[in-house]
């Protein structure tokens, strides 16, 4: 089975019903289908073989989805390029993927002119946008070219559909390999852990260059259901569909539902069909927890995975009990238990298990786990180990199996639902030529759950915090720019390796944070 048979078995059953909402269109599942045939018959006349990558750069769009789609049925490799990177950050992935086209919405035309200067050979060129008038042909003049009919190549369970890039501790981007065996074992799990139907409707508002955007979508397209897709997300924007729109389920960050927690009252009192909200991207804090149930409902889940692997522990909605038990609260800070058809086994330096209560690295053992980085080998043998997936972050199982991740092997610091790894800022401040040395860490942020401190040591003369921060700006994309600077004559280090002593930074942040350090 393929990802491609889902959307052929929901135009079958469900030709005439919705499958996407975007702006003011709405497209049937019938016409998704036939616009991903149109679409995978054009790219194979522009000459795009079994395969080869088809990049997109666009915010959240239907395109997206009628590219996924298109991959989907014929072999394709999709790309989603992140939007919100930098020139350098965007070239490295273009140029390590190598695609044959580039679909890009007509706000980022300079963008693509700039990173494809250079290129041995630069990709098709196609532009999202009704007004464009340039000579790069647009996306609905492809589409109008293509043939109605199946498109003759047709991919296989163990082709590559997704190419996920995820910044790694090295500060370059990786290309996490996503094939369909592995996405339709996603898909399979996932729908059964929300319990999707035909009649859902899911929220779109996490992009879709992320994977767990993709992720969820497949899993409630498993079940015929629709998407309400929004360009990014917006307070406003969000109550307002939530109002027009019989939407059931949504996938929100902590600091969406914050943000929508601390919306004014007539947008807040306005009803809705929501039965299921699934949070992730970062820890949810207890008391927004709370008052996010007091407010909607108890309708939250947590999932918690990764770009690699996919699926990892899933808490339900009847977990949540912040009115029960000592040891039910305390399991609001957990990330559940391991999903139905994975293993999950915390472990030792040395390998080998950890007893209960005992912290070690999280490593997963699943159906849906990557095949492995694109062009690098060396990464991919470091994570994969006899088919066990090394997430690189810390945690504990309690007696009941439920996972707490107390810490991350990689030092990666989560704001607003954003990966940002410190080495990667590290770098971008070293460059400065009056840093000297630099460590970077993730402190307590009420909005965003994290935010970035630098502590820096500087050659002779300091800039100022305002001096750094503008930057870092022109090396890595502008959230993951130091919110905080402190200036230090001598970073701590830990005797026996001499590395930066990390841990200690941390403390003074994170000491009365329920968190380990």
């Amino acid at each position: 089975m393929i990802i491609g048979d889902i959307f052929e078995r929901n135009a079958a059953l469900y030709r005439s019903e919705p499958a996407i909402f975007f702006k003011d269109q709405t497209i049937s599942h019938g016409q998704l289908l036939d616009r991903a045939y149109r679409l995978g018959n054009s790219l194979l006349e522009l000459g795009v073989r079994k395969q080869n990558r088809v990049m997109i750069l666009a915010q959240n769009c239907s395109e997206i989805l009628e590219l996924n789609v298109a991959c989907s049925l014929t072999g394709f490799i999709a790309v989603a390029l992140n939007y919100r990177l930098t020139s350098a950050e965007q070239f490295f992935i273009l140029s390590d993927s190598l695609p044959r086209v580039l679909i890009f919405q007509e706000r980022y035309h300079e963008r693509v002119m700039e990173i494809c200067l250079g290129l041995e050979d630069p990709p098709h060129l196609i532009c999202i946008g009704a007004s464009w008038r340039g000579d790069i042909p647009t996306y609905e003049k492809l589409l109008a070219a293509g043939s109605y009919q199946r498109p003759s190549l047709r991919a296989i369970e163990s082709d590559i559909l997704f190419l996920v890039y995820t910044s790694g501790t090295t500060g370059h981007p990786k290309g996490v390999m996503q094939i369909h065996q592995a996405q339709i074992a996603q898909a399979r799990i996932t729908s059964n852990a929300c319990g999707a139907k035909p009649s859902d409707c899911l929220l779109g508002v996490m992009p879709f260059y992320h994977a767990g955007a993709n992720n969820l979508y497949l899993a409630f397209a498993w079940s015929g259901a629709s998407i309400v897709l929004h360009s990014c997300f917006d307070v406003i924007e969000v109550y307002s569909s939530l109002a027009r729109r019989k939407i059931t389920v949504a996938l929100l960050a902590p600091i969406m539902i914050q943000m929508l927690l601390e919306a004014p009252d007539q947008l807040k009192s306005q009803s809705h069909q929501l039965h299921t909200v699934i949070y992730s991207s970062a820890p949810m804090p207890v008391p927004l927890l709370e008052r996010a149930i007091n407010h909607f409902g108890s309708i939250f889940n947590q999932a918690y995975g990764m770009t690699e692997c996919m699926v990892g522990t899933f808490m339900h909605a009847f977990q949540h009990r912040p009115s029960g038990s000592p040891k039910d609260i305390k399991r609001l800070a957990s990330a559940g238990q391991p999903y139905y058809n994975g293993e999950l086994i915390v472990r030792r330096t040395n390998g080998t298990p950890c007893e209960t209560n005992e912290v070690g690295e999280i490593t997963i053992k699943s159906p849906a786990t990557m095949r492995g980085y694109w062009n690098n080998t060396s990464a991919t043998l470091s994570a994969l180990k006899e088919n066990w997936y090394y997430t690189g972050d810390m945690g504990y199982l309690d007696e009941d199996n439920y996972l707490f991740v107390v810490d991350r092997k990689k030092d990666v610091i989560i704001s607003g639902g954003e990966n940002i790894y410190s080495r990667e800022v590290e770098e971008a401040l070293l460059k400065h030529e009056l840093v000297y040395e630099v460590a970077v860490i993730g402190v307590p942020d009420e909005k965003w759950g994290e935010s970035v401190m630098a502590y820096v040591v500087c050659k002779g003369n300091r800039p100022t915090q305002e001096d750094l921060i503008e930057h870092c700006r022109e090396h890595i994309a502008s959230y993951k720019k130091p919110k905080h600077i402190i200036f230090i004559d001598l970073l701590p280090r830990i005797p026996s390796t001499n590395k930066v002593n990390k841990k200690k930074l941390r403390e003074p942040h994170w000491y009365d944070a329920k968190r380990i350090i």
